[in-house]
C-alpha cells in the first residue's frame, strides 16, 4: 500500500448549544454517538473524533460518558438508536453518515446534533442551507473532490473511452455524488454506463454486469460499496478492471486508487469544533458545515498489479 499526502479540502465542524455543560450526575457530560456501518471511512471518523475530544481534555469516562452506537446498516436501527439516545437526554449526539443523522435530526430540535461524514446536508434536509444551518444540527461534510477524481481516472488510463458508475440508489449522499461523477465525465470526454445496487447482496451481481461494457469502474464514498468493496474488487481485479474510488478505506478494501479527504482527519475537526462549542456556547443554528481541505492519493498496489496499470508519474 502507498500513500502519498497531498494538499487540500477545508476543515471544521461543530456542536452543542450554550447551556448543556451541567449534567446531572458528577457534571459529566453524555454524548450518543450513533454509527450507521462499521467500514474504515466511518471508523476512522469516529476514532478520529473521540481522539479529539480525549487531546483536548474530554475524556470518556471522566468529563463526558460515551454511548458508542453500531446501526450495522439497517435504518430500523438507526431510529432505534436515535430514540434511545432522545429519551436519555443525551447532551449531545454525534451520528456519522447520512441515514444516521436523518433519523436523529426528526426526532429532536432540542439537543444539539453533531454530523460527520454527509456529504451534503442541505440537500439531504438536515440543515437549512450549508452555510447558516439555522437548526439544532450542524457538523462536517466529507464531500470529496469528485472532479479531481475523474481527472485521476483520465490521467491514469488515457486509453479508458467508458467508466461504469457504481453505487447504492437508496443513500442520497452517492447520488449527490454519481450526479457530479457524471458532469465531469462529460467534461472529461467520457461514457459512463450505471450500476446501482438497492440491497448488498446486488454487488457481486451489479459489478459482474459491468464486465465488458466499461474500461474503469468509480465508486463515490458510498457506505454499502465501502463494507462491500473486497466484493467489487474481487471482480474488477480478476477482470482487470481498474476502480477508482471514493476514499482511502476502501483503496485498502481493494479498491485501486483514490484521491480523497482523510476520514480521522475530519473526526478531530469535528471534535475540535466540539470543544470550541462546549467552552464557548457557540450556537449549531449559526455555524457553517465545514470541509476538509486535505486530501490524500492512495494506492493498492496489488490492486494495481493485478488490474496490470502502471502508475504514472503523479
Amino acid at each position: 500500500m502507498k500513500k502519498i499526502t497531498g494538499i487540500v479540502l477545508a476543515a471544521a465542524v461543530v456542536l452543542f448549544a450554550a447551556g448543556c455543560q451541567k449534567k446531572a450526575a458528577g457534571g459529566a457530560l453524555t454524548v450518543g454517538i450513533i454509527q450507521l456501518v462499521e467500514h474504515p471511512a466511518l471508523d476512522a471518523a469516529c476514532k478520529g473524533f473521540i481522539d479529539g475530544l480525549a487531546e483536548a481534555g474530554y475524556k470518556d469516562g471522566e468529563s463526558i460518558i460515551i454511548d458508542y452506537q453500531n446501526a450495522q446498516g439497517e435504518q430500523a436501527n438507526c431510529v432505534t438508536i436515535a430514540n434511545k439516545f432522545v429519551n436519555d437526554k443525551d447532551d449531545l449526539i454525534l451520528a456519522i453518515a447520512t441515514p444516521a443523522a436523518q433519523a436523529v435530526a426528526q426526532l429532536t430540535d432540542d439537543i444539539p446534533i453533531l454530523i460527520t461524514a454527509v456529504t451534503d446536508p442541505a440537500t439531504a434536509n438536515l440543515v437549512e442551507t450549508n452555510e447558516r444551518p439555522g437548526k439544532n444540527v450542524t457538523g462536517t461534510s466529507d464531500l470529496t473532490p469528485v472532479a479531481a477524481q475523474i481527472d485521476l481516472l483520465k490521467t491514469i488510463l488515457p486509453d479508458a473511452r467508458t467508466v461504469g458508475l457504481m453505487y447504492c440508489s437508496s443513500e442520497q449522499n452517492s447520488v449527490f455524488q454519481i450526479q457530479l461523477a457524471k458532469e465531469a465525465c462529460d467534461k472529461a470526454g467520457l461514457r459512463y454506463v450505471e450500476g446501482s445496487v438497492s440491497n448488498s447482496n446486488e454487488i457481486q451481481q451489479v459489478t459482474q454486469s459491468l464486465v465488458g461494457k466499461v474500461d474503469a469502474i468509480y465508486i463515490p464514498t458510498d457506505n454499502m460499496l465501502a463494507a462491500g468493496m473486497p466484493l467489487v474488487a474481487q471482480v474488477a481485479n480478476e477482470h482487470r478492471i481498474p476502480t477508482v474510488v471514493g476514499e482511502n478505506g476502501m483503496v485498502q478494501s481493494g479498491g485501486m486508487v483514490t484521491y480523497g479527504i482523510n476520514y480521522y482527519e475530519l473526526g478531530k475537526q469535528t471534535a475540535a469544533q466540539a470543544v470550541q462549542i462546549l467552552r464557548d456556547g457557540a450556537s449549531p443554528a449559526d455555524m457553517p458545515i465545514e470541509y476538509l481541505e486535505r486530501c490524500d492519493l492512495a494506492v493498492n498496489e496489488d490492486s494495481l498489479a493485478a488490474v496490470g496499470v502502471t502508475l504514472p508519474e503523479l
